[in-house]
């Protein structure tokens, strides 16, 4: 690599994304750069905020794989039979799984209700709840935190695993990533330490034990990038299948546009050539299948972090 180039984007990070903490590029399949920041060595790991939800749309490909899914256009009320609809609520009755993953779902809701959430005891029932009301199934809806729940309760369910055993069977152990345990706040200030923490391992849970969707996994910089070493190379990793190749290409297809974005199956779609899981504070799984090319990020959260892409 080019080292004056390197100088100079290494100085640029240091003065407009000064809250980063690893850089990792791969190309051809190979490490070709890796840096870290803030004290950060190959080993922090941090909350990766909302690139949880393309974790979840992965465990969600090898559900569908492995046969406990059929289909996408189940509803979504078919995985939880003893939930109780609200009287004269009919909309949520007719939610698929893939108005979930496109994020076209309805909610009760305009604003994420985050101080209600938080302080729920039971996340699902939180979001069921609000699933559904006036508004017409179809029309994006981008939720960074209420609905991706909903996701983790219906691989738990059909599973019959929590979401860590079955990710780190299914996901993390085959691609090589270590993973602590269920992570459980007792107080706000132990989730402000953890947002704000590089040496926590683990998925965080709601009172339950159910384990978040649309946030709370803490991963290394190149813990993202083996994910999105996998993607690139169709699901493959070290000659073993880990998920189908129709399903990556389904969930990095544009479904639904948004502005100037595009977005697949809890995915964000660039162009026809690449796409990104993209979390708060620039958290990065960048994919570049004409270039070759995979670039992670970790980073600490920063209200309106700068774009990373």
């Amino acid at each position: 690599m080019n080292q004056e180039k390197v100088k100079e984007f290494e100085t640029i990070i240091k003065k407009d994304y000064a809250n980063t903490c690893g850089v990792v590029v791969m190309k051809d399949g190979k490490m070709t750069y890796e840096s870290y920041y803030n004290g950060c060595d190959s080993n922090s790991t941090v909350h990766i905020y909302s690139v949880t939800k393309s974790i979840i749309s992965i465990l969600m490909g090898i559900a569908i794989d492995k046969g406990y899914i059929k289909s996408l256009d189940q509803k979504v009320l078919d995985f939880f039979p003893d939930y109780k609809v609200i009287p004269g609520e009919k909309t949520i009755q007719n939610i698929t799984l893939k108005d979930m993953l496109t994020m076209t779902a309805p909610y009760k809701q305009k604003e994420d209700p985050y101080v209600e959430y938080f302080t729920s005891p039971d996340y699902l029932k939180f979001t069921l709840d609000l699933l559904g009301g006036d508004d017409k199934i179809g029309e994006f809806r981008y939720t960074p935190l209420i609905g991706p729940d909903i996701f983790t309760g219906i691989i738990r369910n059909v599973t019959h695993q929590s979401v860590l055993d079955f990710a780190f069977e299914n996901l993390f152990k085959p691609l090589g990533i270590k993973i602590g345990g269920n992570i459980i706040f007792n107080s706000a200030e132990e989730q402000f330490a953890f947002n704000e923490a590089t040496d926590i391992s683990g998925w965080v849970t709601d009172p339950t034990g159910l384990n978040t969707a649309g946030w709370g996994l803490t991963l290394t910089a190149n813990d993202m990038a083996k994910i999105g070493q996998l993607y690139l190379n169709g699901g493959v990793s070290n000659c073993k299948r880990i998920v189908s190749t129709k399903w990556i290409k389904q969930s990095t297809t544009p479904h639904r546009h948004w502005n100037n974005l595009s977005y697949g199956y809890l995915w964000w779609v660039l162009d026809d050539h690449s796409f990104a899981a993209l979390g708060d504070g620039g958290n990065t799984i960048y994919v570049n299948s004409e270039k070759n090319l995979v670039i992670s990020i970790s980073a600490l959260f920063v209200p309106n972090a700068k774009d990373r892409i």
